[in-house]
């Protein structure tokens, strides 16, 4: 996937989404990105929409054909280019924002799992017993 100026103009065309707006919004799009993966899957698509044409691949099949694999990668790769074309424009703010994105997406996570991993999820289940017994 490569994130270029046409590919923007397309998102901003098709999606109304304007990946130099990020940290606009409420929420910035930036965050949105983060919390909405339908959204940033359609925005996936429409970058690589070209070559999807040029396979005669829809944007249903696309969507049918993602995984939670596939989806992880496609994040990676997303978040991986925009930073990428944001530094190499010169634009040091967007591209440092999309990394901080990502620091806090791959952090949250890890709390997530590790919190999940502390359950006791035998006590959590016992005891919510009691709990409505009473």
């Amino acid at each position: 996937m490569a994130i270029t100026l046409d590919a923007i103009r397309r998102l901003k065309g098709t999606l109304g989404v304007d990946l130099f707006a990020m940290l606009e919004g409420d929420p910035p799009l930036l965050t949105k990105l983060a919390t909405d993966i339908g959204l940033l899957c359609d925005i996936i698509f429409v970058i690589i929409k070209p070559q999807a044409d040029a396979s005669s691949v829809t944007d249903e099949q696309f969507g049918s054909s993602l995984g939670g694999e596939s989806i992880k990668a496609a994040l990676d790769s997303f978040y991986s280019e925009l930073e990428d074309f944001f530094q190499k424009m010169g634009r040091a703010d967007l591209a440092k924002a999309v990394a901080a994105q990502r620091r806090v997406i791959d952090l949250a996570v890890a709390k997530v799992t590790t919190d999940i991993e502390r359950l006791n999820l035998e006590a959590l289940v016992r005891d919510s017993g009691k709990l409505s017994m009473n």
